[in-house]
């Protein structure tokens, strides 16, 4: 939203969805067998130019649906699981740019260079108020077994931190 983009949001959760309005989510949408024809409803059929995919495979198809030609799909996760079919055809046929992308096993130079343009590109953002850290909770070492817990049973909406107070 900071930069202009118009946004869509899947989660299986609503509560998450109405989370993500709060933070600036253009339209929420609930990530049932359904969600690919709401988000081609929302585009008026055309799709979406970006996807940010954090699940993987279960979404696949659905993401292979809902890309605008031209479109671009970055793996950026895939805790739903990171093998599946592709068809080639709709990629070829939107000319659609796939993309995966992970930041730890990067060499050290390239994530400094990434982090100076976070720096100098979205750290202003927060002190301008555009941009927010979302903080589901923070637990003390002690209590890190109970913030597992809560991160696998996906009851956190935002960031589960350990203070060390």
């Amino acid at each position: 939203k900071a930069v202009g983009a118009f946004s869509i949001g899947t989660s299986r959760t609503p509560w998450k969805l109405s989370g993500a309005v709060e933070l600036g989510l253009h339209h929420p949408v609930l990530g049932n067998a359904d969600w690919p024809e709401h988000v081609l409803e929302i585009t008026e059929r055309r799709g979406v130019d970006v996807i940010l995919d954090l699940v993987g495979g279960p979404y696949l198809e659905g993401n292979q649906m809902v890309i605008a030609p031209g479109g671009r799909h970055i793996v950026v996760g895939v805790p739903g699981g990171a093998v599946t079919k592709i068809d080639l055809r709709a990629v070829m046929s939107r000319r659609v740019t796939l993309r995966g992308t992970v930041l730890r096993s990067r060499p050290l130079e390239e994530k400094a260079s990434l982090a100076k343009a976070f720096e100098s590109l979205v750290l202003p953002m927060f002190s301008m108020g555009q941009a927010r850290p979302v903080i589901d909770r923070i637990f003390s070492p002690e209590e890190a077994g109970e913030a597992h817990k809560v991160m696998q049973s996906n009851a956190n909406f935002g960031k589960i931190l350990i203070g060390w107070n």
